[in-house]
């Protein structure tokens, strides 16, 4: 992937670095402290997030990329460690977040677009995707880039006083 990506509407896709920390820990936090799809239960601060920014450089397989309009952070996708083990470098977990006023734009599928043209050059066989349940935006998002579903932990995850189920979905890159 090119290093930044401009997609004709005005939004930019690039790796995300130090400046946008702030806004993307504000993303994150929405979730948080509004819904079930992240099991944090407290939010995060800007602080505590820069070692998550340093495991996501701009190259590699692990990244983290920004989707940007007029200078605001609309959203971010990432691919992660799947697990600590070296056995599992080349598998990677993948997430979005989009910023809650810019959600049903389209936004999810140009950041997965731009992350999986980036992984395709990475020693990267599969992608997994953790999703709670019920969360059909992102079930749909997921089919649509050939994610198939590879399991189901039941009530594994309890927030807000509620058991959640967690669905896995899988994809080959390679």
């Amino acid at each position: 992937m090119r290093q930044n990506t401009e997609v004709g509407t005005g939004i930019r896709i690039r790796p995300g670095t130090e400046e946008h920390l702030k806004e993307l820990t504000d993303i994150y936090n929405h979730y948080v402290i509004h819904t079930p799809i992240t099991f944090d239960v407290e939010p995060v601060h800007v602080e505590d997030r820069a070692r998550w920014l340093a495991d996501h450089p701009p190259t590699g397989r692990h990244r983290l990329l920004v989707a940007e309009e007029a200078g605001q952070v609309l959203g971010y996708a990432t691919s992660s460690a799947l697990r600590p083990k070296q056995a599992y470098e080349t598998s990677v977990e993948t997430s979005i977040y989009l910023a809650p006023e810019h959600t049903g734009r389209g936004l999810g599928g140009l950041l997965y677009q731009a992350l999986f043209e980036a992984l395709a050059e990475e020693d990267v066989h599969r992608a997994y995707a953790v999703i709670t349940q019920p969360n059909e935006a992102s079930m749909r998002l997921h089919q649509r880039f050939g994610f198939r579903p590879a399991g189901v932990h039941h009530e594994v995850g309890r927030k807000f006083g509620t058991y959640w189920d967690v669905a896995w979905l899988e994809r080959p890159l390679r």
